[in-house]
């Protein structure tokens, strides 16, 4: 699986971050992006979830 963040998209909530902080963290322009590519089998559900919580839809999985 690989997570993608739109930077554009990304309002900074922190929400993946706090959900999932192997897969996400904060770059110095304080917008979310993935650290780890692919996303490690045991953190998919994880990644998902922040995905599915992104209140802007900003991260997709695919």
């Amino acid at each position: 699986m690989k997570a993608v963040v739109d930077q554009d998209a990304c309002i900074s909530c922190g929400m993946c971050v706090s959900t999932c902080p192997e897969v996400f963290e904060f770059d110095d322009n304080e917008k979310a992006h993935a650290v780890v590519d692919p996303v490690p089998g045991e953190l998919e559900d994880s990644a998902q979830e922040a995905a599915e919580g992104c209140p802007t839809d900003a991260i997709h999985t695919e």
